[in-house]
């Protein structure tokens, strides 16, 4: 009798047991992925199953640049509802690209129709240019990517680019807060391949907010390639240091100008048009400088040329310090006028009398112009035609084929 009442005992134990398994199972994800088709598109997979059909998925992702809100976004993948189901979103780069190296995190929430929700591990992808086989350099804050040319190549450049950032920490007090990572492409067609609606002439571009920079520099170029560098290198590292949630603003003479700094000295071409616009009288205003720069290649050359002098003219004859104070009260909402009277005692228009006669009193020192063979300042006047050809026309951050902008 006991034996008979165990056997029905087991009996239905091996009936209600699966059922009661089956009923308790949850959402599980069978597979996830995120495919890099650079630089085209991310495309993210998910395959899921439950016991009930799966009614809802949502894909979250996060990019890694400057923010301060944290910003999630959703997207909404179609899929017919099932026990067993596939999906997948595309992230097209027609409509918001992403630069090489930039970093987003993702994550999946699924929903069953039996109230059951799974929200997924948080994921990284990379969208990197897979196209290439980089070798990489790393020096303190800064990654130099390169896949053509000899090491020593790319030991020149991380050489120039460490000497920029010392200078701007030098005189400024401004230096790298985040690592900042450098793509050099072989040539210029190279990196244009690296983009989604690139224009024919663009050389290089800064993404000031993922601290990603990526040039065309061939070993030909390493001259141009340097300078380059050292340029969007001041405005990625200038915009770490003033990047607020406060929306600050940068006058372009400033930004401009210590962008020109991180170079060193002055282009002999564009110092040929600071003497001239002085001797002519016909320098253009602080206050004008403050807006985006003419796209008359004449007026754009003095706006760098003027912008660099500014520069030179507050860290020479005030100092580092006051610099970096200024910085800091743009960081933090002062309008630039009220910010440059709190530090220096003088706005704008201030600014603009006092640097007039400083550059015409002969304090700047005698010119260099001088001392540099015309054929020098002709070979320069050829590379700034290119620049302005068509860079003034673009993105701040972007630069012309053996152009600085």
């Amino acid at each position: 009798m006991i034996k008979r009442f165990l056997l029905i005992v087991l009996i239905a134990v091996l009936l209600v047991t699966p059922t009661a398994a089956y009923g308790q199972q949850e959402i599980s994800v069978l597979d996830s992925t995120a495919g890099v088709f650079f630089p085209s598109a991310l495309i993210f997979k998910i395959e899921a199953q439950s016991a009930s059909d799966i009614t809802r998925i949502r894909l979250h992702y996060q990019v890694d640049r400057m923010n301060y809100a944290r910003v999630i976004s959703e997207a909404w993948p179609d899929f017919t509802p099932a026990p067993k189901v596939e999906a997948q979103w595309t992230w097209d780069m027609r409509r918001a690209s992403l630069p090489s190296g930039a970093t987003v995190q993702y994550w999946w929430t699924i929903e069953d129709k039996a109230g059951n929700k799974l929200i997924t591990p948080v994921d990284v992808v990379r969208f990197e240019d897979l196209r290439y086989s980089w070798q990489t350099l790393a020096e303190g804050q800064l990654n130099l990517f390169w896949y053509e040319g000899s090491r020593s190549f790319a030991e020149e450049l991380m050489a120039a680019a460490q000497e920029a950032l010392e200078r701007l920490a030098e005189d400024t007090g401004v230096y790298p807060e985040k690592p900042i990572d450098i793509y050099i492409y072989a040539d210029s067609k190279d990196l244009r391949g690296a983009m989604v609606f690139p224009r024919e002439w663009t050389g290089g571009v800064a993404f000031t907010e993922y601290g990603i920079i990526a040039i065309g520099v061939s070993e030909k170029q390493l001259d141009w390639g340097k300078r380059a560098l050292a340029h969007e290198l001041g405005h990625c590292v200038t915009h770490q240091m003033t990047f607020s949630p406060y929306g600050a603003v940068l006058p372009t003479w400033l930004d401009e100008g210590l962008a020109m700094h991180a170079e060193g000295e002055l282009d002999p071409y564009l110092e040929s048009w600071l003497e001239g616009a002085i001797s002519k009288q016909k320098l253009i205003s602080v206050r004008s400088l403050s807006s985006p720069f003419s796209a008359k290649a004449e007026e754009a050359y003095l706006s760098y040329a003027e912008s660099q002098s500014l520069v030179a003219f507050l860290l020479r004859d005030y100092g580092g310090d006051k610099m970096l104070h200024l910085l800091t009260l743009l960081r933090d909402g002062t309008s630039c006028d009220d910010a440059l009277t709190e530090v220096y005692g003088f706005d704008q228009d201030g600014l603009d009398e006092l640097w007039r006669e400083y550059i015409t009193s002969g304090a700047q020192s005698e010119s260099k112009l001088g001392r540099v063979p015309p054929w020098r300042i002709a070979q320069r006047e050829t590379f700034w035609e290119e620049v302005l050809a068509n860079v003034l026309t673009s993105k701040a951050s972007t630069v012309l084929v053996g152009a600085i902008s």
